[in-house]
């Protein structure tokens, strides 16, 4: 079942992939004006993180070869502003890896064809479209948020490692936070949004503005807290948990926290 093991959630991610730039090569082919497989070529807006991009692609090229696949990669927020301005003259073929958030804004401006990719009747309704046939948009994976705590400066600074979003309030992390954001990452847009879903508006921002506080500096990318983090640059970054658990397993002394307190699915993004 989808989401239930991880070997069948990537091959689905990746059978998705596949299904995308075939269709959309198949269009250049017998669509466009004196179009020959030799010079079919395609461009995919990603949010995607560099590391993810490799295997789908090698895979894809090695199936593929006569393809020329054109990656435009940016933050979540960069790449749904980049869409919307191009609505008129819409240079993108294929958007994979961006936030729901984003392809729902898409599908509101009718800038979305349907499509049903193999298999698309085991992926759970809560992820995908379930409103038009062929669905606009089909998640391909799911992340939370986490917190990446680098050990030694924690220790060096003497602060404790925070469990939960209410410790970071604590005056102690003055200064030592970095997260994504809300403005341009999609990752610090759905931390934002998930903290107004859990507490409520008025003390959501009552929230934010007391960890604004203690917050030394806001990035443009979701995944950098986690590497900043990494890199002792400062003690905590706000994160999605997967860059902490790669920041971790390439060696740098952190620890991956998944703040307790928070129900399953609030905390997270879906990636299309």
């Amino acid at each position: 079942m989808y989401a239930k093991s991880g070997q069948k959630f990537n091959k689905i991610a990746l059978g998705v992939f596949f299904i995308l730039i075939v269709a959309v090569m198949i269009s250049t082919l017998f669509l466009g004006t004196g179009c020959t497989q030799k010079q079919a070529e395609i461009n995919v807006y990603t949010a995607l993180e560099e590391e993810q991009l490799e295997p789908y692609l090698a895979s894809f090229k090695a199936q593929y070869p006569n393809i020329k696949v054109n990656i435009i990669r940016d933050s979540t927020g960069i790449v749904t502003a980049k869409l919307l301005a191009e609505k008129d003259n819409p240079q993108a073929d294929v958007v994979w890896g961006l936030a729901v958030t984003s392809l729902l804004v898409l599908d509101q401006e009718g800038m979305l064809e349907g499509y049903a990719p193999k298999n698309i009747e085991n992926i759970y309704a809560e992820f995908k479209d379930t409103k038009n046939n062929p669905a606009h948009w089909v998640g391909i994976d799911a992340w939370m948020t986490a917190f990446t705590v680098n050990t030694v400066e924690a220790e060096a600074k003497g602060i404790l490692i925070p469990q939960s979003f209410e410790d970071l309030l604590k005056p102690e992390y003055k200064g030592l936070i970095v997260m994504p954001n809300p403005a341009s990452s999609g990752t610090g847009f759905l931390t934002v949004s998930a903290i107004m879903q859990l507490k409520g508006e008025q003390e959501g921002w009552n929230y934010l503005d007391k960890l604004h506080e203690n917050i030394a500096s806001y990035t443009h990318s979701g995944s950098k807290p986690a590497k900043m983090a990494g890199a002792g640059e400062y003690p905590i970054g706000i994160s999605f948990g997967y860059k902490g658990l790669l920041v971790k397993a390439e060696g740098a002394p952190v620890e991956v926290i998944f703040p307790s307190g928070v129900q399953d699915g609030i905390w997270r993004q879906m990636h299309l």
